[in-house]
């Protein structure tokens, strides 16, 4: 009886916690990002026209053949200070995949798996808490039929 109590309490003290996790829904505040069909143009979407610098400091990886168009696996990660992680591919209709708002604090790394129709690019824009705009682009093969060739 007394675990009961103890975990009752626990979680009332979690509920009644204030919650300082936010997320922006940048669907909703930047929406033609999300119809964009082209990589700039999605980026000119989300942030303006602000210079974009290629830099080492971001690793993206990527297989060089995708055997599975439907599932491909895609790591970020970055060293630069930043403020926001925004991925594009120019292999489907529209170009964006997702961005990512880094809260204070937290090691921006990030792995998912996204849907290319065919082969393309890959793209990852970081912008840091000044402003300032780095990316970088990889090529990927996808197999047609699945069978790596």
């Amino acid at each position: 009886m007394e675990r009961r109590k103890f975990l009752g309490l626990g979680l009332a003290a979690v509920a009644l916690a204030p919650v300082t996790l936010s997320a922006l829904d940048f669907r909703a505040e930047k929406p033609d990002t999300w119809t964009a069909h082209k990589v700039q143009d999605a980026i000119k979407a989300l942030y303006g026209d602000a210079k974009i610098t290629e830099s080492g400091d971001i690793s993206l990886k990527i297989p060089k053949v995708a055997s599975n168009g439907g599932a491909i696996p895609v790591n970020i990660k970055t060293t630069i200070d930043a403020k926001t992680v925004a991925l594009f591919q120019d292999a489907n209709p529209e170009s964006a995949v997702a961005v990512f708002n880094v809260v204070e604090g937290s090691i921006p790394e990030y792995s998912t798996k996204i849907k290319m129709q065919a082969s393309g690019s890959i793209t990852v824009v970081v912008q840091d808490k000044a402003g300032n705009l780095f990316s970088v682009s990889k090529k990927l093969e996808v197999a047609l039929g699945g069978c790596e060739g």
